[in-house]
């Protein structure tokens, strides 16, 4: 267990992110946006502390600067576009197949 994210980041393989979901927040759990990127959010000077082949993963939508900055997102590490087109097929397949759709 680690409590700081430098720590954890080291040698990893995968970074898999998630959305600050601001909307869902009626208080304040932290002072500024600006406060969470600065301790938690991926850049790349903490990009640099993975693996140099890891994989960075977030399900979208993105808020950039937040959890991730545009240079990790766009970057060569990121399969963060691949994995939400990936996700969207995976729930049109399961839609599609919860309400009883049969193969051509």
């Amino acid at each position: 267990m680690h409590y700081q994210l430098d720590e954890a980041l080291v040698g990893a393989d995968v970074i898999m992110l998630l959305r600050l979901q601001l909307e869902r927040q009626e208080g304040s759990y932290f002072p500024t946006l600006r406060e969470y990127a600065e301790l938690y959010g991926l850049n790349r000077r903490r990009l640099a502390l993975a693996d140099s082949e890891v994989l960075v993963m977030h399900p979208g939508p993105i808020n950039r600067g937040v959890e991730v900055t545009s240079d990790v997102a766009d970057g060569l590490s990121s399969v963060i576009l691949q994995q939400v087109s990936n996700g969207v097929a995976v729930r049109m397949a399961l839609l599609f197949l919860l309400s009883g759709g049969q193969h051509a």
